[in-house]
């Protein structure tokens, strides 16, 4: 395969990799509390390359995926149990594979009145412990994220703040596990709003167009094969009509 196939064959590999990064952006954009992906791209080029004379061709990839924590917008339910942060921080929530982070706070209660996520995860209170609440009493929320019933605190919200986000994986839709331990995490700023949830940040508008720009340049790169192929074909009869 010559050079120009191989760099847009290579090109067209990193854009299918946008392709679905961005297509589960938009199919998330009215979940809660989801944070959008994006790529960063870099050129590639063989360790055995660097070894030559010559001048190496390099090849374009996704080198990896990051993802913008930006506030999305937030929105009025009404569930009492619907809590949107504003700000920077997580919720944290128990799950069999350790602690997990979330900004998804589409929150309800277990048939013992356990606080916890649509998956069924514990929501943790500052003392590492679910909180549970009288299903039959109403309950408050403070901005600090103190759960108040009958005037009595049931519970304090764990709200985190990561600075380091490098620190963060996503798993799943709206979960993130901290991998590196050494990770700074501190007591979150952001205020709780009860009754309100936190949108997915990613405009459908903005990936609708950042989809349309990178599925045209997925056809140019096809067309650049098909002359590839062409040119190489062109070569191959010109030689065997000199032959």
């Amino acid at each position: 395969m010559d050079a120009l196939s191989i760099s847009a064959a290579s090109g067209m590999r990193s854009r299918l990799e946008s392709l679905d990064l961005l297509a589960n952006n938009i199919a998330n954009t009215s979940t809660p509390g989801f944070k959008s992906d994006r790529e960063f791209y870099n050129l590639y080029t063989a360790p055995e390359a660097l070894d030559g004379d010559q001048v190496p061709d390099t090849l374009p990839v996704v080198q990896r995926h990051w993802t913008d924590f930006g506030q999305g917008t937030l929105a009025v339910t009404g569930n009492p149990f619907d809590l949107a942060l504003n700000g920077k921080g997580f919720f944290t929530v128990s799950s069999p594979n350790g602690p997990l982070y979330t900004r998804s706070g589409n929150f309800q209660l277990s048939s013992t009145g356990e606080l916890q996520t649509q998956d069924g995860n514990p929501v943790q209170g500052q003392d590492g412990k679910p909180i549970n609440v009288n299903p039959k009493k109403p309950a408050i929320v403070t901005r600090e994220g103190t759960v108040e019933q009958d005037g009595q605190v049931v519970g304090k919200l764990a709200v985190v703040d990561i600075p380091q986000s490098e620190s963060l994986d996503k798993v799943g839709s709206t979960y993130f596990k901290l991998t590196n331990v050494k990770g700074m995490m501190k007591a979150g700023s952001a205020s709780v709003q009860q009754g309100t949830l936190e949108g997915g940040n990613g405009s459908p508008a903005e990936q609708a167009v950042r989809l349309i720009g990178v599925m045209r340049q997925f056809e140019m790169l096809q067309k650049a094969i098909s002359i590839g192929n062409a040119m190489s074909k062109k070569t191959v009869d010109e030689v065997a009509r000199v032959s």
